[in-house]
Order: C-alpha cells, then sequence, then structure tokens
C-alpha cells in the first residue's frame, strides 16, 4: 500500500509539473510514470486502419466487438507507447512479454488537450478497444489509453491471493493508467491533459462505472457500453446465469416450461434467436470463471467447475445458487461491488436483446441505483431497441439485430457536448427507425426515440 501511494503522488506530481516536449528528435521518446518496460514508436496512422498494417494493434483482441459495418477512420499520425507495469502474473502473451499489467498509450501529432482511458473488455488484452473506442477518440484529437487489467484470458482467476483479488485489481489498474498516461501525455505535450473520459463496453463498461464512483476528481466523465453489474445482494451474473444453463438443455427439446424459466431468469422475449450461440459460447464459461473468482469452494479442488455439466451433477454450476451461498461469497462481491454514487457525468448504452448481460437484470438496475444515490442529474440512459452484447453478431442476424458502435459514437461526442454545456438527449428507448436498412443502422445511431 505504501509503494501503491508513493506512485500515486509522483504520478501527480509528474503530471503537474509537465516538461516541454522535444520538437523532433524527442518526439519518439515517451516516459510513462510507472512502467517497468516502454516501448515507442512514431507512426503515420494511429488507427487501426495504419496499426493493422504496422503491426502495433493485435486483431485478435478486438475481433467480434464491432459489426463490419461500422466505419473506419484513418490518417491519425502520433507517438504509440506500448509497455507494462510491475505484476507478477503472465497470462498476456503480446509482444512475447508473457507479462500482465500491459498497456498501450497513443499519442496524436494534432491533440485536442484531452485523454480517453479504457479497460478491456471480457478477459481480453490491450488492444481490445482499439477499433470499437480508440479509432474515433484519436480521430478527434484525444490521446487514447488501454489497460490489459492487470490479468487476462479464461484462468484470470488464478490471479491473486483472496477471492475477488483478480476483479479488484482491474479497477486499480484503471486508476494507475489514468495517472501515468496523463503525466505521460503532459510531458510529451508541454501542457497539462485539459480533460479525461472513461470509456468502454462490457467488464470495461463497468471499470467506468466504478471509476465514475470511487476516482470521480481523475475524470470529466465516461461512456459506459453494456457495463456488467455487481451487487452483493444482487442480480449479478450469477443469480441469471445458472437457471439459464439450468433450463437450456429442456428448452432445446421443446420445453414451455423451460423457456419460461430462462425469460423469467431475465432473458429478453424475441432474444430466443441468440440463446443456443450463447448457451455454447457464453453463459457456461461466464458463469464458470466467474463464480470460480469469487466462490472457489463451491466445486472443491476443480478449477472452474465441469464444462456444460448436467444438472443434478455435484458441483455443477447450473445448479449454482448465489443467495444460499456461505457470506464470504457477498463479501468477496462487495469489494467490487457498484453503488450508484457516480461523481461526473456518465451516459449508458445497453441493447434490449442483450443475450448476456440481460437488460433488465444490469443497465435497468444500475440506472435505478443512481436516481436512488441521488445522482439522476450526472447520468443520461438509452435503451437500444434490438442491440446485442457484441456487435460481431449483427453480421450474422441483420435484419434482426442492431449495432451499438455507432450508438456508443454518438453518445461519445454528447458527452463532449455536455461537458461543454450541452445537454444531451433524455434518457430514452431508441426505437429502430422505421424503414432504416442494416447498412444504415451500422453507420448511424439517433439518440432520440422514434418510431
Amino acid at each position: 500500500m505504501r509503494g501503491w501511494l508513493a506512485w500515486v503522488l509522483a504520478g501527480a506530481l509528474a503530471a503537474a509539473l509537465p516538461a516541454p516536449a522535444s520538437a523532433s528528435a524527442g518526439r519518439c521518446s515517451v516516459h510513462v510514470p510507472g512502467a517497468e518496460r516502454s516501448v515507442a514508436a512514431c507512426l503515420d496512422d494511429l488507427t487501426t486502419t495504419g496499426t493493422v498494417a504496422s503491426g502495433h494493434t493485435v486483431e485478435a483482441d478486438w475481433a467480434g466487438l464491432t459489426s463490419a459495418g461500422l466505419p473506419a477512420f484513418r490518417g491519425v499520425p502520433g507517438v504509440q507507447v506500448d509497455g507494462y507495469f510491475p505484476d507478477t502474473s503472465t497470462a498476456n502473451t503480446n509482444h512475447g512479454w508473457n507479462h500482465d499489467a500491459q498497456f498501450v498509450l497513443r499519442l496524436p501529432d494534432r491533440w485536442n488537450g484531452g485523454l480517453v482511458v479504457s479497460g478491456s473488455p471480457g478477459v481480453r488484452r490491450q488492444y481490445a478497444n482499439d477499433r470499437a473506442i480508440g479509432d474515433q477518440a484519436l480521430a478527434e484529437g484525444y490521446a487514447f489509453a488501454a489497460t490489459d487489467k492487470g490479468n487476462t484470458g479464461a484462468a484470470f482467476f488464478t490471479d491473486g491471493v483472496r477471492p475477488g483479488d483478480a476483479l479488484a485489481e482491474w479497477n486499480s489498474r484503471v486508476t494507475q493508467l489514468t495517472l501515468a498516461a496523463r503525466a505521460a501525455a503532459a510531458r510529451h505535450y508541454g501542457r497539462p491533459v485539459a480533460k479525461t473520459l472513461a470509456a468502454g463496453l462490457s467488464n470495461g463498461g463497468y471499470l467506468v462505472r466504478w471509476q465514475l464512483e470511487n476516482r470521480p476528481w481523475l475524470y470529466d466523465g465516461g461512456v459506459d457500453w453494456e457495463g456488467t453489474l455487481w451487487r452483493a445482494d444482487g442480480p449479478n451474473l450469477l443469480t441469471f446465469l445458472p437457471p439459464a444453463l439450468r433450463a437450456y438443455p429442456a428448452y432445446a427439446a421443446g420445453s414451455p416450461s423451460a423457456h419460461q424459466s430462462i425469460l423469467d431468469a431475465g432473458f429478453a422475449p424475441g432474444s430466443e434467436f441468440l440463446w443456443d450461440y450463447h448457451y455454447r459460447v457464453y453463459w457456461d464459461l461466464t458463469q464458470r470463471i466467474y463464480r470460480e473468482e469469487v466462490d472457489p469452494s463451491f466445486d472443491g479442488p476443480l478449477e472452474a467447475g465441469t464444462p456444460f455439466c448436467a444438472s443434478g451433477t455435484p458441483s455443477c454450476d447450473a445448479d449454482y445458487a448465489y443467495a444460499s451461498r456461505p457470506p464470504s461469497v457477498a463479501r468477496a462481491v462487495e469489494r467490487i461491488s457498484l453503488t450508484g454514487r457516480i461523481g461526473k457525468p456518465l451516459l449508458t448504452l445497453h441493447g434490449t436483446l442483450d443475450t448476456l448481460l440481460p437488460i433488465t437484470r444490469d443497465s435497468d438496475v444500475y440506472d435505478r441505483m443512481i436516481t436512488a444515490a441521488g445522482r439522476g442529474a450526472l447520468h443520461r440512459y438509452y435503451r437500444i431497441e434490438g442491440g446485442n452484447h457484441v456487435d460481431g453478431l449483427v453480421d450474422a442476424f441483420p435484419d434482426r439485430l442492431r449495432p451499438l458502435g455507432p450508438c456508443f459514437r454518438t453518445a461519445f461526442d454528447a458527452l463532449g457536448g455536455w461537458l461543454r454545456g450541452t445537454r444531451p438527449p433524455a434518457s430514452a428507448t431508441i426505437a429502430r427507425p422505421a424503414g432504416a436498412t442494416p447498412a444504415e443502422l451500422a453507420t448511424s445511431c439517433d439518440l432520440v426515440s422514434r418510431p
């Protein structure tokens, strides 16, 4: 703890006392406070249009998160810094470093004075937000920084000592990167960062929520793209995934009661066409690895249970009952729980057909939490009709789903306007525009409800 406090103070001091940047030779030399390793490179294009070609991103990190029709940005020259902070876990294999707490920092030559900080969704690595978030931020002149959150991959739960340690580290790593990126940008540009925004999707959206609740002095605002809701008393993903896992085999065999059980768990009517994919790809794995993180005793010596076990099998996650578990489990979740007490403006987006984090068990609840905490004036909440958890599925179901990527871009700009004094549209359910084609939905999103 003493070392962490000293590092925070050092980072704050570095941010307050920026050193002028060299106009030529020093342009490609960037100091990131606290980094154990950093490698800087001057690039002709910091967006994915350029970094895919130059090898300065990893497409596998962001595969499937955006729809194919999301417009691309290009032509943003600047400096990229890849590196890592001190850490003991080694799951992140990017660059052959085998070292977690990796980050990427991009500093455009034409800087608007702002910084966007993001944590990766799911258990992905530091480049996961490059296409969905970073490209827009850079094209608009922001510096962009992203972290792998300090542990990655499906075995992320092996990091840490106590239940909940790996998840708690995510929050401290975003704080760490925010401080370091602010200091690095101030030294690079010769002036302090004027505006710092947090942005993220899924687990990255959770990180935005947590930072604005717990570290609001570091940020001016944030955009939360269907962030994960953690609450010690529920709902959380450990309360709605087990009933879906338990009922799905019978539902697939034609049982009406099993169908109703999945709806009762919170999954939206009309999302049934997505259930098979989510059962095979998301529900089972997500339940097992996050349950292992906060409740490793449930399955004894097993690590993350038994994949796709049938209900009734000993220690089967399909039969997991969060409410009946020992108090220590709720205490582990309490460490990373949200309260709704945001301290800076927040825009939230969530799809009504989200089939991993159902909207009625997640952002609907979080919106009420913010209001109950007396912070409703700082929040705008947009329920996107037909939106799912990952935009990659839009390409498989273009006539049934709409992408959230364009809505995020609109919300990001709306946040900027809000900070300049222009209030964003009121919270609303954003209807699918009548007659809109998939191509039109892939390129634009009006955050005003229209029939």
